[in-house]
């Protein structure tokens, strides 16, 4: 029995890159479930991360806390917020290729 779950990304988001390919910020990851760090944000397992922001510009999913740590840890100090920010992407493996060994089905189009 395969596990089929349904996850809403934006028509404007880039297509999944392949495994191993460079992250274009497809977000099918992140809204899938947490990874370690957007567990510790969102505060779940299960679920989109709270820490996926849209892009409107780039037309791509970031990881709030690489790129607005302030956003999901107000309490942390300015000073402190580039190292939070370099220890979300050291644990995010950003830069590594995607590691979502997932295959996305896409919903028929009308009229197919």
């Amino acid at each position: 029995m395969s596990d089929h779950r349904i996850i809403h990304i934006r028509t404007e988001a880039p297509p999944k890159p392949e495994l191993g390919a460079p992250c274009n910020g497809c977000g099918v990851c992140c809204l899938l479930e947490p990874c370690p760090v957007g567990v510790l944000v969102s505060r779940r397992r299960h679920g989109a991360c709270t820490a996926l922001l849209w892009s409107g510009a780039q037309s791509r999913y970031l990881c709030g806390m690489v790129v607005a740590p302030q956003r999901f840890l107000p309490w942390l100090r300015p000073l402190l917020q580039p190292l939070a920010a370099r220890w979300a992407r050291r644990l995010i493996s950003a830069g590594k290729g995607c590691d979502a060994a997932l295959q996305i089905q896409l919903p028929p189009t009308p009229g197919d």
